[in-house]
């Protein structure tokens, strides 16, 4: 599969690059940012994913976060894919709300017409893009970790549930804890999936928990000064679900942080420690 360069920079000593290729999954072009550390020039590195939020592209992880600066330090490659299919031909929310339609994905496979066509992101992220980074850049497959913020949030920690034995870590910045019980997941859930609520459990943190879904530990941010906090994010869910399932959960409320990237670049650091801890490990 070609992989087409549309920018590199150098940072900290590595290769902060933007790609595009064509993807057989959504039917479209698709874009995203891949940070190589300077250790990538020796070898395959472990590979760190971050999913991000509502409205946001692969850029913005990438130019706000200051994440290259502790991935040089820890050798590690940070990957961030755009957040759903882009172009003229895939269809959009009918009132071009921020919260469904192009650049709000959340991480499902669509099943419900129109949406079927291209909002595959599920599968995108779990099967097509690691295989294009792995025929093309320096990132050991066997060493990967995901973490995302808000609806990014949400699809790292289904994405890790659903797949236990890829992940050796997952972390969260204001995820989006239940989506099945809050206004944004149930628009993109029934908008995405039809109205079974069946199949939307596969896609929310707290439902595949408890169907028996296990992750080792789990570490999530989240601002107390966060606008979305009662309404859409509810962490109180998961912590919930991971006590009762004997998950241990990292959940630190961070007085007077927000929902923006203020607040992940305050924290952006104890993450990618927490990942390269567990990337480097022999367990």
């Amino acid at each position: 599969m070609t992989v087409e360069t549309v920018s590199e920079n150098r940072s900290f000593g590595g290769r902060q690059l933007v790609c595009r290729h064509r993807s057989s999954e959504t039917g479209t072009d698709m874009r995203f940012s891949l940070y190589l550390p300077p250790a990538a020039e020796s070898g395959p590195v472990p590979l760190v994913w971050f999913l991000s939020g509502l409205t946001c592209t692969e850029e913005n992880f990438t130019t706000k976060a200051g994440a290259q600066r502790v991935a040089a330090k820890h050798g590690l490659a940070v990957v961030a894919p755009d957040t759903s299919p882009r172009g003229e031909t895939v269809p959009d929310d009918a009132d071009a709300a921020y919260d469904f339609g192009l650049g709000a994905g959340f991480y499902v496979d669509a099943t419900a017409a129109p949406f079927d066509r291209n909002y595959r992101m599920a599968s995108y992220i779990e099967t097509e893009l690691p295989e294009v980074l792995a025929g093309a850049f320096p990132v050991d497959g066997r060493r990967q970790s995901i973490m995302g913020h808000s609806m990014g949030g949400h699809g790292a920690l289904t994405i890790a549930l659903r797949n236990p034995d890829r992940y050796k870590a997952v972390s969260a910045f204001a995820p989006i804890a239940s989506p099945i019980n809050c206004p944004w997941g149930q628009k993109a859930l029934s908008g995405y999936l039809g109205r079974d609520e069946a199949e939307w459990r596969r896609y929310d943190a707290c439902a595949l928990i408890e169907d028996g879904h296990r992750v080792g530990d789990i570490l999530v941010d989240q601002g107390l000064a966060d606008g979305f906090l009662e309404n859409q994010l509810k962490p109180e869910l998961l912590e919930a679900a991971c006590g009762k399932a004997g998950i241990p959960l990292t959940l630190r409320r961070q007085e007077g942080y927000d929902h923006s990237y203020f607040f992940i670049a305050t924290f952006v650091e104890d993450h990618l420690d927490w990942h390269a801890e567990r990337l480097t490990s022999e367990g």
